[in-house]
C-alpha cells in the first residue's frame, strides 16, 4: 500500500471495514453507503447500526493471530459513513451492504508515521479486495474473507456522562484549543453526580458545585472550593476553568469523550479516566 503526504485514498480501511461490518449486523430499518459505487445495500435487524463503538480486537491471516494495536476502532453514523482509528492513523470510509455482506470504497486515511505500521498494512491487505462475511454473537462480531481469513472485533459500551471521573485534558476558545500544562496534567478532573452535583479539581483547589442536566446542557452553580494558594500554570488553569461555573454549559460526548462549552465560548474537552469506570 502507497502512503502519500496529507490525506491518502485507498478502496478499503480496516476499521472503516469493522465499522462496516458492524453496522450492517446491527441495523435498525435500512441504511445505505455509496461503498464500492455500485450503489448502496441495505440491512434491517434488531439492533441500529449507528452509534455502535467497535473495538478491533485482532487480525488473523493464513492462521496467524496478531492482536490489534491498542485505541483501534470503528463507528458509523447514519449516512453509511464510517469513521474510526486503527492504533495510529484515522479514517473514513463510505460502507455498502448485502445482506451479510460488506464492502467498502471511497476511503481516506491520514499518514502518520507508525510503530505498528505493519499491522496496518496487514488488514488492509486482508480486507482490501472483495466483500466480507460479517456473523454477529452478542456484543462480539467476526469479518471473514473470501479465503478464511478473519478480523475479530468487540462492541465497547459509551461512557456516561453520570458517575465517570472525566479527566480534563485541554481548554481552548473554539478556535485554538492548547493541552493543559504538564504541572496539572492528569490533576485536573469532574465527576457528575447522580445528586445532582459535580466534584473534582481544577489544577489545584478541589471544587464542588450543583449540577443539573437538561437536554445537552448542563447548569452550574456557584463553586465551592478549597483555599490552596496556586501559583504559575496551576493558577492560570484555575482560573480558565472556573468559566465554567455559575452558569450554563453545553455538553458533547463521543464514546469516552467529553467537550463543555461555557456561555463565554470557553471549551474544555476531557476523557474517561477507565480506571475508575
Amino acid at each position: 500500500m502507497s502512503r502519500h503526504s496529507g490525506m491518502q485514498k485507498t478502496r478499503l480501511t480496516t476499521t472503516a471495514i469493522a465499522l462496516a461490518a458492524a453496522g450492517l449486523l446491527t441495523a435498525c430499518g435500512t441504511e445505505t453507503g455509496s461503498g464500492n459505487g455500485k450503489g448502496g445495500g441495505s440491512v434491517a435487524s434488531e439492533l441500529p447500526i449507528t452509534g455502535v463503538h467497535w473495538n478491533v480486537e485482532s487480525l488473523t491471516v493464513d492462521g496467524k493471530k496478531q492482536r490489534a494495536p491498542g485505541g483501534t476502532y470503528v463507528t458509523i453514523d447514519d449516512k453509511g459513513k464510517a469513521q474510526g482509528n486503527y492504533g495510529c492513523n484515522g479514517f473514513s470510509a463510505d460502507v455498502s451492504v448485502d445482506g451479510d455482506k460488506i464492502d467498502f470504497g471511497n476511503a481516506t486515511s491520514t499518514d502518520m508515521g507508525c510503530d505498528k505500521l505493519d499491522f496496518e498494512e496487514t488488514l488492509t491487505r486482508t480486507l482490501g479486495n472483495g466483500e466480507l462475511k460479517a456473523e454477529a454473537d452478542g456484543g462480539k462480531l467476526t469479518l471473514t474473507t473470501e479465503k478464511g481469513d478473519r478480523v475479530a472485533l468487540t462492541s465497547e459500551p459509551d461512557a456516561p456522562l453520570t458517575g465517570t471521573k472525566w479527566t480534563l485534558n485541554a481548554i481552548g476558545d473554539g478556535e485554538v484549543t492548547t493541552s493543559l500544562p504538564k504541572e496539572v496534567d492528569g490533576k485536573a478532573h469532574l465527576t457528575f453526580g447522580k445528586d445532582g452535583t459535580v466534584r473534582g479539581n481544577l489544577g489545584c483547589n478541589n471544587v464542588t458545585a450543583k449540577a443539573e442536566v437538561r437536554g445537552d446542557q448542563i447548569t452550574l452553580g456557584a463553586p465551592r472550593s478549597t483555599r490552596m494558594m496556586c501559583e504559575g500554570p496551576a493558577a492560570e488553569t484555575e482560573k480558565k476553568l472556573l468559566k465554567l461555573f455559575d452558569g450554563k454549559v453545553s455538553y458533547r460526548l463521543t464514546h469516552r469523550g467529553l467537550t463543555l462549552t461555557a456561555a463565554d465560548g470557553t471549551v474544555v474537552s476531557a476523557n474517561a479516566d477507565l480506571k475508575t469506570h
